[in-house]
């Protein structure tokens, strides 16, 4: 039986001569992976490696995890890159939570492979039910489009690239697959621990919203696929207008615009009249791509009081006149004047 048969997966990122390297923690989707790829490496015309990270997490159980993965990938005669790290060290100096900074850990690493030359495109083992995780995840935090958009299939750095092939792959086929062949995969403890926020949405939240439609994980995906072509569409937009609308620093007297040279200080304008021409939903995102461009990012009710500010929506705590000034987060303030809206960050 074909590995690459059974366990289909997105090979349009992959081309001939491709370095592949593969991540895996031992688990059985990473597991899967490594194998649909070892299986089709010569019909690829690639070459193959495996990356794993020890996150210096669950002692003795992280190391039999590293243990498995050597096993797994001398008996397969696959190059394995191995990279210590300590998510305990980072959290202290970050404070990050623990599932961040375990996965910035890794990323990371894998940029660092990437950046030298090791690989050209580094997989990982994302899923449907990921998909669908990450999804429900975002509505619940209130994300925007773009973090409705989930996992991404194709992450394009510096150097090299990511790429997630088992999007469309659910968890129970993996593990029914791996079960068939007789193949062992490694379970890590804490993924039924729900005190994490994605164990919490996997086992308990999501069980009960597939009783009001059992085909939710794929309804989930389908909108992060969609929220991820209408983020495109967006984005190639704002690319063109952006130009057009942001103006440096502020209008003096007798024509001309000031930049301040204040340092730390960085400004855009917007007209008035400019923004007012716009529909309702080009305006948002021209004002949080603005906030963007001075490296900070608005929440909704940020972005609704800025356009308070501007007259175009009610609110009772924003007064939308000459000389009003918002003091926004990432010390992003706003003022208007007679014809502009100003955005200026001071460190």
């Amino acid at each position: 039986m074909s590995v690459a048969a059974t366990l289909p997966f997105d090979r349009t990122q992959i081309r001939p001569g491709d370095r592949i390297c593969v991540a895996i923690s031992g688990g059985a989707d990473s597991v899967a992976l490594l194998l649909t790829l070892h299986a089709a490496r010569e019909s690829l015309g690639i070459g193959l490696s495996a990356v794993h990270v020890h996150h210096g997490l669950r002692g003795e159980e992280a190391d039999t995890d590293q243990r498995f993965v050597e096993d797994l990938c001398i008996a397969l005669d696959i190059p394995l890159h191995l990279h210590q790290a300590s998510v305990p060290a980072r959290v202290a100096q970050t404070h990050e939570t623990i599932e961040e900074a375990a996965r910035n850990l890794r990323y990371e690493f894998f940029a660092t492979l990437l950046a030298s030359g090791h690989a050209d495109t580094i997989l990982t083992a994302h899923t449907l039910d990921d998909q669908a995780e990450t999804v429900l995840m975002k509505i619940l935090r209130g994300a925007w489009t773009e973090g409705l958009s989930a996992i991404h299939p194709v992450i394009t750095l510096q150097k090299g690239k990511i790429l997630r092939p088992f999007l469309s792959s659910r968890r129970a086929d993996i593990e029914a697959y791996l079960t068939q062949l007789n193949q062992p995969w490694r379970t890590d403890s804490t993924n039924v621990d729900t005190a994490y926020t994605r164990n919490k949405i996997r086992h308990e939240l999501l069980p009960q919203l597939r009783t009001y439609n059992p085909n939710l994980d794929q309804a989930l995906s389908n909108m992060a696929e969609l929220a991820r072509e209408e983020e495109s569409r967006w984005q190639s937009e704002l690319t063109r207008i952006l130009p057009q609308l942001l103006l440096p620093g502020k209008p003096v007297r007798g024509g001309g615009r000031a930049v301040s040279t204040t340092p730390g200080q960085s400004a855009v304008s917007i007209e008035l009249d400019r923004l007012r021409a716009l529909d309702p939903a080009l305006r948002r995102r021209v004002l949080r791509a603005a906030a963007r461009q001075l490296g900070a990012r608005l929440s909704f009710d940020e972005t609704s009081r800025l356009l308070a500010l501007c007259g175009f929506r009610p609110d009772p705590t924003v007064a939308a006149r000459t000389g009003t000034i918002l003091h926004l987060p990432s010390g992003l303030r706003a003022d208007r004047s007679p014809r502009e809206l100003r955005l200026y960050r001071e460190k």
